[in-house]
């Protein structure tokens, strides 16, 4: 007979990718009251953040691409499961507990569950390497914004070509379609939205051979025929510069797994029905994967099917090992149950039973259906986004609030200001700008909400309405943000709030992490997560990135452009921010470029992140895409 003991370190099932699948697998393992992590070296939610509206869900009527996901990820968080922001390095899938290694350690676990997804193809057109970032684009809601007034080609035949062409629409001129087929390829109504659009022209059997730059952009592009094999120029018709958005299908990210899996001639994992690898315990789910479509209900249903397999597996490992994790008993869905009950019965109806809150080795039996009370897992999805700036006038236990944060925000902001370990003070770099005056209201909430954690000085340089000889002119004035010179190392452009802590004095003394404009959008996490790296203790590091760190020995100067709109660029910023919070010698600071648009055409970029590494010597070099600590440490060389 097997000893049964419990295992505290132990998992049922490690989730690896926190998209649409990912997050789906989560929800339903925690349902079923297994231990479940997520781990996920990005954004959680997936390539289907950058999806600015869905409209195809089943079930709600019009949501982002992020408000779905972060919806998924709240109901697998109430039902109990767990979360890492780390990078997987690799996997020992043999025996009956597998490993999963990590930035952050060693996981083991049961089960594995592989939902990495696919990321953009290249096509390998001349110039597509060297103007990325410079004219050539993958993401139409990152970099749409750069292409206002503007053509653009998108070259695509399938869901992504059809639907961001018509995206593009908001801020192009016109949009040309190059289709390498005689048509596309996706759902006949998606692409008929794309085809009678008044403003978007497709070209069948046309491809991009390659493109070429002059003063401030692309300039021209070379196309052929896919029938006759004839090449031809195409300029704008303005004779400007244009834009080129690439949708031609996803490259599986499948590096991790390749020769531990079974994979297809194109690097998509097999699975049989039960989204099983050719690896008992390793499953699949998601875009990675063999299948006919590749969709984000796709991917949820695939996220749900290979939990219930993953379910059967851990039972089946934990009975022949005797190992029990430490299973959730107690989750706020539960507790929520729990509370609407005791509240039935005070009023005097029949409720629901109440869930049984007993010994974690209790299992609830495997199913496919929705649960001891039959209960929807689906819920509807609200159309707001998870994270951000949002109005709102109530307060937060007892703490006034004047409309800049609801009450979710608040919520995970107590849970930041409780850890940070010493006072961060916010200097606030104004003038008499009214995206000055819209940072002081910022900064001056959170302040406010943060229970003495946060500090703020303000620094205003003279108001430049002062020598204004009219009411007209000094009206103006206060809405000029002052000058600055775009090619400085890391210009000063105002408004700024940069991040200080206390010497040894106690005096307050400026880290290397600043943001100039006002970090709202997708960068209220990454400037939040700053907050928390510069008070410390800060996220966690492993050992050898940590020396890696401390390693660099020379200054080195970061600068970041980014949109607001853009989901790729948090990443990216908080990376280099992390790495400046543990080594003094480094300075990152971000920039919103809508607001300092010299920046952005000083260096020509066309795409964010734009990431600008400043070294010692004077070297320079300029990068774009989302990139993680490891990456960003790559490009300093360190």
């Amino acid at each position: 007979m097997v000893e049964v003991r419990k295992d505290q370190s132990l998992y049922d099932v490690v989730v690896i990718g926190g998209g649409p699948a990912g997050l789906t697998a989560g929800l339903y393992l925690a349902r079923a009251r297994y231990r479940v992590l997520i781990v996920e070296k990005g954004d959680f939610g997936g390539q289907i953040t950058i999806t600015d509206e869905i409209v195809n869900y089943p079930g709600v009527a019009s949501t982002s691409g992020r408000a779905l996901t972060a919806t998924i990820r709240q109901q697998a968080q109430d039902f109990g499961a767990e979360f890492l922001s780390a990078e997987v390095t690799g996997l020992d899938v043999s025996g009956d507990v597998k490993t999963v290694h990590t930035s952050r350690g060693d996981l083991r676990a049961f089960g594995v569950l592989i939902a990495t997804g696919a990321n953009p193809r290249k096509i390998g057109f001349d110039g597509e390497k060297e103007y990325a970032g410079r004219g050539v684009a993958y993401c139409a809601t990152c970099d749409g914004e750069f292409f206002a007034g503007k053509e653009v080609l998108v070259v695509g035949g399938g869901f992504a070509a059809a639907e961001e062409a018509v995206f593009l629409t908001k801020y192009a001129s016109k949009v040309t379609v190059l289709v390498r087929d005689d048509d596309f390829t996706c759902d006949a109504s998606v692409a008929a939205e794309a085809k009678r659009h008044p403003k978007i022209e497709v070209r069948y059997d046309t491809e991009l051979v390659a493109v070429a730059a002059g003063q401030g952009g692309l300039t021209e592009a070379t196309i052929r025929d896919a029938r006759s094999g004839k090449s031809a120029v195409w300029k704008p018709a303005d004779g400007g510069t244009f834009g080129v958005f690439v949708f031609a299908g996803y490259v599986p990210a499948t590096d991790l797994v390749r020769g531990l899996v079974d994979l297809d001639d194109h690097g998509y994992v097999r699975t049989n029905e039960h989204l099983e690898t050719s690896v008992p315990g390793v499953y699949a789910a998601g875009d990675l994967r063999v299948k006919e479509l590749r969709q984000v209900i796709t991917a949820t249903a695939d996220g749900a099917i290979a939990a219930v397999g993953l379910e059967r597996y851990a039972s089946q490992m934990s009975d022949k090992t005797g190992l029990i994790p430490p299973r959730p008993t107690d989750s706020a869905y539960e507790r929520r149950e729990r509370e609407q009950a005791e509240r039935a019965a005070r009023s005097g109806t029949s409720p629901a039973p109440l869930a049984i809150a007993g010994d974690s080795s209790i299992r609830r039996p495997v199913s496919g259906g929705n649960g001891a009370r039959g209960k929807a897992v689906g819920g509807a999805v609200g159309a707001g986004r998870a994270t951000g700036v949002s109005a709102g006038s109530a307060s937060a236990g007892g703490k006034t609030s004047s409309g800049f944060f609801n009450e979710a925000i608040r919520k995970q902001l107590d849970v930041v200001f409780g850890r940070m370990a010493r006072t961060v003070t916010l200097r606030l770099d104004l003038d008499d700008s009214a995206l000055s005056a819209q940072l002081d209201g910022f900064i001056g909430e959170l302040v406010l909400l943060s229970d003495g954690k946060l500090a703020v000085e303000r620094h205003t340089v003279e108001k430049t309405a002062q020598s204004a000889e009219s009411e007209g002119a000094a009206e103006t004035a206060r809405t000029t943000q002052s000058a600055y010179n775009p090619a400085d190392v890391l210009p000063q452009a105002l408004p700024c709030v940069r991040m200080c802590v206390p010497d040894a004095n106690g005096s307050p003394q400026p880290t290397g992490l600043a943001f100039h404009g006002v970090p709202s959008g997708h960068e209220f996490n990454s400037f939040v997560l700053g907050l928390y790296n510069a008070a410390g203790p800060g996220q966690a590091l492993d050992a050898s990135t940590t020396k890696r760190i401390a390693a660099i020995d020379q200054p080195v100067n970061i600068m970041l452009l980014v949109s607001l709109t853009c989901t790729m660029c948090p990443e990216t910023v908080r990376a280099s921010q992390r790495i400046a919070a543990a080594n003094p010698l480094v300075k990152a600071e971000a920039y919103d470029i809508a607001h300092f648009p010299d920046i952005k055409d000083q260096y020509n970029a066309m795409s964010v992140p734009c990431i600008v590494i400043t070294k010692a010597d004077g070297s320079m070099l300029v990068e774009f895409g989302k990139k993680n600590v490891a990456q960003m440490l790559d490009l300093i060389g360190a």
